[in-house]
């Protein structure tokens, strides 16, 4: 999934297009690898990480990102921060994970400063080109149903858009990110997409031989080679950039 979450938010990031030196919240950072990008073409002045698992701020910290990110355990729906604390607060591939989605996005609009930036992208989970599409594709084929995905009724541009009007923010712009992954060949496709902690992977290993290998021989027909044996294949994702109003008129 590195692959996929870094192309996506090198595209989200130049289509933010946002000046350097501005302090930046990263809403659900997980193992901090937005915030790594972050740093490495933004020159903010400083960015925090958020995210509720400890495990995942426990790795973001020993990434040692250097002193200007920093990782907090929190919860999107209850952030800690004062008003205005940031100038930019995004959330990259998370919006579809959170519960409350309303309440998170009030709160990522109260810790941004009038005239401040709330941005957010999403897998096109509705359309069906989230990156996993290939795999859950295959096993309805083969008479099993993947787990429903979260948030798929948030994931299209229209759901975005809907949520973050609702949420009273302004000048709000709209777009699709398409990006293409390249696999040396199906294996390393298959290794990427079934690890066992996932719940697909949780799911293939379960599976008898017989199916699993139904399985393998339904991907490979929907993902089928190059001549050299590499696989590629595209994903979609939704992003949203948005202003916070300002105050009494002012900019």
């Amino acid at each position: 999934m590195g692959s996929w979450s870094r192309k996506a938010g090198t595209i989200f990031l130049e289509w933010l297009a946002t000046p350097s030196d501005l302090r930046w919240l990263d809403i659900g950072c997980g193992t901090g690898a937005f915030t790594e990008l972050v740093l490495s073409t933004q020159s903010p002045a400083a960015i925090v990480g958020i995210d509720p698992a400890a495990s995942q701020i426990d790795y973001a910290r020993r990434r040692q990102l250097g002193t200007r990110a920093d990782f907090h355990l929190s919860d999107a729906e209850q952030l800690s921060f004062h008003s205005g604390s940031f100038d930019v607060v995004a959330s990259a591939l998370v919006m579809t994970f959170i519960r409350d989605r309303p309440r998170a996005l009030a709160e990522m609009v109260r810790v941004c400063r009038p005239g401040g930036r709330v941005a957010s992208y999403v897998w096109d989970l509705s359309g069906g080109g989230n990156p996993g599409w290939p795999l859950a594709r295959a096993l309805r084929e083969v008479g099993i149903d993947p787990a429903p995905l979260p948030g798929l009724e948030t994931s299209s541009l229209t759901a975005l858009g809907s949520l973050f009007e609702r949420a009273g923010l302004d000048d709000i712009r709209l777009r699709t990110i398409d990006v293409s992954v390249t696999f040396a060949d199906l294996e390393d496709y298959w290794q990427s997409q079934t690890p066992a902690f996932s719940p697909q992977g949780r799911v293939i290993a379960a599976l008898s031989v017989e199916t699993r290998a139904k399985l393998i021989d339904t991907v490979r027909a929907l993902l089928p080679a190059e001549r050299d044996g590499s696989i590629t294949y595209a994903a979609r994702a939704n992003a949203i950039a948005s202003r916070v109003p300002p105050l009494n008129g002012m900019p």
